[in-house]
C-alpha cells in the first residue's frame, strides 16, 4: 500500500471486501487527510486498476481483497473514473462510492417522525443523471430501510447479482441504507441482501419497489415513468364536488378473470365498452399491488407500491386508468394495510426482526389467515403505509380506496379466544395505534387528494366508521353495509311461501341505514369458497332465479346507500366464481340472461337520472316507508326523496312469486305517475305484468296517505314510479 495513503485497519478492509460493512463509504471512494487525496475502490478479479481523472492516470495498488488504492498529490476531491483490466478485456465506470447521499436530512426526520407523504420518491430505486466534469453519469440510488441489519448490499443484473461490490452505507440512526450505482438501468432486476445479526444473508424484494417482475418470480424492477396523462379534465372536475352525495354506482372487478389473458392495455377497451354500456359510475378492482399468490386475488400482498407484473408495466395501469377516466368512469382499488403474508423473500422478518409486524405475538400475527400484523403504533411503518395509500391516489390518479378488512384492524380480540390477545393500556380490545393509524391515513387521503373516496369494509357494529375524526370518528367516506347484505341474501334465499316468516330481515336495515354513511355490496365474498353464485341463491326454476336477481338488483338500487355489484352477476353467471378462469360470457347470447344484464343497464340509466335515489341516502330525510308491514304478501313499499326536496321516487317491491292484481299503495301526492322502472319488463326476460307506463292516483286514502293507486305488481318483481313532470310543474 503507498504510504500516504489513509490507514484502514485489516478487520475493517476484509468487511468491506465481504460487502458486510455498515459504512462502506468510510473506506471506499475519495478521503482527503487535507494534503492528499486517497482512493479506494473494489474491483474483485481485476488485473489491474486505474484512476482516471482529468489530470491525468493513476495506477492503484492491490491493497486487499479486491480493494484497490492510489494517492494523489492533492487535497481536493476530484472527479475521476475507474479502468479496470480482466484479462484482455477492459472495462471503465464511475464509482458510486464518490457520491452523496440521495436521501436528505429531511427526508430521514420526517420519516422518523412518520409524516413522509412522498416516500415512495425518496426510498426504494431511483434513476439519477449527473453532470460532472468528467461527463454525464446516469444510474440508480438506491435505499431501503432495513433499522436492525449488520449490513446490507444491493444485487441485480448491473453487478452480476454479486452484492460484495455494492454494500451500502447506513444513514445514522435513521435505519436507512443507501447506495448510488453507476450504470444501473431501467429495467433491471435487483434485490436487497440484508444480513442478520445471526451473521446470515437473506435476500428480500425491495419494499417499496414500484415495479415487480411477473409471479413467480420475486425480483424488483427498477423503473421510471413515462406515462403522459391525458385525463386533466376528470381531475379537475373530480375536485369541484363532494362524490359522497352524487350517484355511486359500482362494477367490482378481478382482473386476472374478467377475461383471461388480457393485459391492462387491452382490458381497458373491453371494460370500458362494457361498463359504459351497463352504465356504472365506478369501476373497483380487487387488490392489483404484487402478490406472489394468484388465488388470494391479491389480497395478500407483497410489493404494496407495485401494480402486479401479471398484466403488463406500471405505466400500462396508468394507461388503464387513463382511458377509464376519459370514459368517464372512476376507479377504486382494493387496499390492504391490515396484514401481510410470511414470504420468507418480501416484508416478513425483513431485517431479521419484526420491522413490519407487530413483535408482540399476540398482536403481530392473524391466526386466521396464517399472516403476520403490521406495526401500526411505529412510525415508520404508519409511514409506509399512508404514504402507500398516497401513492396510488397521485400516482394512479386512483378515485377511490376500499380498505380490506378493518374490523381485523380495530380489535385487538378479532377472530382470538381468551388468552390469545392481550388489553390495551386501559383494558380494552381496541387497538388504539390502528385507530390512529386509520384516521391518520383517512384524515391526511381527503386533505391532500379532495374528491376522493376511502371505503371501509368493516363488518361490525363500531361506531363512527364514516364520523369525522375530529369528532373521533374514523373518517372513512363510506362503509359496506354487511348487515343489509347478509340479511337481505339470507331472505332472498328462502321459498316465496316462507318469506312472510322472515320479513323482518328485509326491514331491518332501516333501524339503522342512515347510523353511516352505507354503500351495499354484493362483492366477490358473496360469490365464492362453496356459497354459489347470486343466481343460485335465487330459489325455483330458471326463469324465477333470473327474475329474483332483477327484484334483487331492484331492491338494491332503490334501497338507502350507493351500490356495488360483483362481475357476472351482472348477467347472472351461474356458477360460482372462480379466479382461474374467465366468466361465462357465452351466457349473455341466452336471452333471459341478456335480460338480466339489460334490467341492469336500466337501473343504472333510471338511478342516475333521478337523484332521489342518491342524493340524500344518508339521512332519514330521503326516505320513508308507505307499508313495512305486509309481510303476508311479501311487498315493500316506500319513498325515495331527493336532498333539494324537488323529486320522489315511489318503490313497490314485491318478493312474492305470484302478480299482485290491483295492489293498493298510498302515494304522497295525486295527479299522474310514470313507471319509470318494472324489473318484470319483458324487454329483461319478464313476464310483461305492468301498468301501461302510467298511473293515476286517486282520492282514496290508503296506508295513511290522502292518494293511492291500484296497481299491477309482477311476481319477483319492482317497480318505481314518479310524479309525471306535467303533473308534477301543475301541481
Amino acid at each position: 500500500m503507498n504510504s500516504k495513503a489513509i490507514p484502514v485497519s485489516p478487520e475493517v478492509l476484509y468487511a468491506v471486501s465481504q460487502g458486510a460493512y455498515h459504512s462502506p463509504h468510510d473506506v471506499l471512494g475519495p478521503h482527503t487527510d487535507g494534503e492528499n487525496l486517497t482512493i479506494r475502490v473494489i474491483r474483485q478479479l481485476a488485473d489491474s486498476v486505474t484512476i482516471i481523472t482529468a489530470d491525468g492516470e493513476y495506477p492503484a495498488t492491490h491493497e486487499h481483497n479486491g480493494i484497490w488504492v492510489t494517492v494523489l498529490e492533492n487535497s481536493d476531491i476530484v472527479d475521476y473514473r475507474i479502468r479496470a483490466t480482466y484479462g484482455e478485456d477492459e472495462l471503465v465506470t464511475d464509482d458510486g462510492y464518490r457520491f452523496l447521499p440521495t436521501v436528505g436530512d429531511v427526508d430521514k426526520y420526517l420519516f422518523g417522525e412518520g409524516r413522509h407523504e412522498e416516500l415512495w420518491k425518496v426510498l426504494g430505486a431511483h434513476l439519477q443523471d449527473y453532470q460532472t466534469e468528467l461527463g454525464e453519469v446516469t444510474g440508480v440510488s438506491f435505499s431501503v430501510w432495513a433499522a436492525n441489519a449488520r449490513a446490507v448490499r444491493v444485487v441485480g443484473d448491473f453487478n452480476a447479482w454479486n452484492g460484495e461490490i455494492s454494500a451500502m452505507r447506513t444513514l445514522g440512526t435513521s435505519g436507512i441504507w443507501e447506495l448510488f450505482v453507476p450504470g444501473a438501468k431501467e429495467g433491471q432486476k435487483y434485490k436487497f441482501e440484508i444480513q442478520y445479526q445471526d451473521g446470515s444473508w437473506h435476500q428480500k424484494a425491495d419494499p417499496m419497489a414500484r415495479r415487480t417482475e411477473e409471479p413467480p418470480s420475486t425480483a424488483s424492477v427498477i423503473t421510471d415513468s413515462q406515462f403522459v396523462w391525458d385525463d386533466d379534465e376528470w381531475m379537475e372536475k373530480r375536485t369541484t364536488k363532494d362524490v359522497h352525495s352524487g350517484p355511486i354506482s359500482i362494477y367490482e372487478v378481478h382482473i386476472g378473470s374478467w377475461r383471461k389473458g388480457l393485459s391492462y392495455r387491452e382490458l381497458a377497451a373491453q371494460l370500458i365498452g362494457h361498463v359504459k354500456y351497463l352504465g356504472f359510475t365506478h369501476v373497483e378492482f380487487l387488490p392489483v399491488a404484487e402478490h406472489p399468490f394468484g388465488p388470494s386475488w391479491g389480497y395478500q400482498v407483497t410489493s404494496y407500491y407495485a401494480p402486479t407484473a401479471r398484466f403488463g408495466t406500471p405505466d400500462d395501469f396508468r394507461y388503464l386508468v387513463d382511458e377509464l377516466h376519459k370514459a368517464g368512469i372512476g376507479v377504486i382499488v382494493d387496499w390492504v394495510p391490515a396484514h401481510f403474508p410470511k414470504d420468507d423473500w418480501a416484508l416478513a422478518r425483513f431485517d431479521g426482526t419484526p420491522l413490519y409486524e407487530d413483535p408482540n405475538p399476540l398482536r403481530g400475527e392473524h391466526p386466521d389467515w396464517g399472516t403476520y400484523v403490521f406495526n401500526f403504533g411505529r412510525n415508520e411503518v404508519r409511514n409506509f403505509l399512508v404514504a402507500n395509500a398516497l401513492y396510488w391516489l397521485e400516482e394512479f390518479h386512483i378515485d377511490g380506496i376500499r380498505v380490506d378488512a378493518v374490523a381485523s384492524m380495530l380489535y385487538l380480540d378479532y377472530s382470538r379466544e381468551d388468552g390469545q390477545w392481550q388489553p390495551n393500556i386501559y383494558g380494552g380490545r381496541e387497538n388504539l395505534e390502528a385507530i390512529s393509524f386509520i384516521q391518520e391515513v383517512n384524515a391526511t387521503a381527503y386533505r391532500s387528494h379532495p374528491g376522493i373516496m376511502m371505503i371501509a369494509e368493516e363488518s361490525t357494529s363500531w361506531g363512527g366508521v364514516t364520523g369525522l375524526t375530529e369528532n373521533g370518528g374514523l373518517g372513512y367516506g363510506l362503509k359496506w353495509n354487511m348487515g343489509w347484505m347478509n340479511d337481505t341474501l339470507r331472505y332472498m334465499q328462502e321459498k316465496p311461501i316462507n318469506r312472510r316468516w322472515h320479513h323482518g330481515e328485509l326491514t331491518f336495515s332501516l333501524v339503522y341505514a342512515f347510523s353511516e354513511h352505507f354503500l351495499l355490496p354484493l362483492s366477490h365474498d358473496e360469490v365464492v369458497h362453496g356459497k354459489g353464485s347470486l343466481y343460485t341463491k335465487m330459489p325455483g326454476d330458471h326463469w324465477q332465479k333470473l327474475a329474483g336477481l332483477r327484484l334483487l338488483f331492484g331492491y338494491q338500487w332503490s334501497h338507502p346507500g350507493k351500490q356495488l355489484l360483483f362481475m357476472g352477476q351482472e348477467f347472472g353467471q351461474i356458477d360460482e366464481w372462480s379466479d382461474n378462469r374467465s366468466l361465462d360470457w357465452w351466457l349473455t347470447d341466452n336471452p333471459g340472461h341478456d335480460g338480466v344484464m339489460c334490467c341492469v343497464k336500466a337501473l343504472n340509466e333510471v338511478y342516475k337520472a333521478h337523484p332521489a335515489l342518491w342524493s340524500d341516502d344518508f339521512t332519514n330525510s330521503g326516505f320513508e316507508w308507505i307499508d313495512v308491514s305486509d309481510g303476508d304478501n311479501n311487498v315493500l313499499s316506500y319513498i325515495r326523496k331527493s336532498a333539494d326536496g324537488k323529486e320522489v321516487v315511489v318503490a313497490v317491491c314485491n318478493f312474492a312469486g305470484i302478480p299482485h292484481n290491483d295492489y293498493r299503495v298510498g302515494l304522497p301526492s295525486g295527479g299522474t305517475w310514470d313507471e319509470i322502472f318494472n324489473s318484470d319488463a319483458c324487454e329483461f326476460g319478464g313476464s310483461g305484468v305492468g301498468n301501461m307506463g302510467r298511473l293515476e292516483a286517486e282520492e282514496i286514502t290508503w296506508n295513511g296517505r290522502p292518494y293511492s293507486v291500484k296497481m299491477q305488481l309482477p311476481p319477483f318483481g319492482v317497480v318505481y314510479f314518479t310524479p309525471h313532470k306535467e303533473t308534477a310543474s301543475e301541481e
